[in-house]
């Protein structure tokens, strides 16, 4: 199983970014995804999630109605669309996925996403 993540960077406060994670080594589409934050000096914080056929996704409540996770099953990708950015969304995210006894049993590396003006 591998998960990397890409499309990180830093922002100005009010942009966006679109974070990439590319899935190998199992059936992608038979899983639920996530996408989790550790901001610095903290632990992981879950952000969202998106069920196996895609579709709405679910959120963490400081995120909602700027964040929108997405998966493209045909090319075994997660995304998480982030507009609005704030300083406090600053952070290394990482995507995960959710194993059969709703563990999140494999994580990638994580990508740095910086908001600062």
């Amino acid at each position: 199983v591998q998960l990397v993540e890409s499309g990180g960077g830093e922002v100005q406060p009010g942009g966006s970014l679109r974070l990439s994670c590319a899935a190998s080594g199992f059936a992608f589409s038979d899983y639920t995804m996530s996408w989790f934050r550790q901001a610095p000096g903290e632990k992981p914080a879950w952000v969202s999630s998106i069920g196996r056929a895609g579709g709405a996704g679910i959120y963490t409540d400081s995120v909602k109605g700027r964040f929108t996770t997405s998966r493209d099953n045909a090319k075994n990708t997660l995304y998480l669309q982030m507009d609005s950015l704030k300083p406090e969304d600053t952070a290394v995210y990482y995507c995960t996925r959710v194993g059969p006894n709703e563990e999140f049993d494999y994580w990638g590396q994580g990508t740095q996403v910086t908001v600062s003006s």
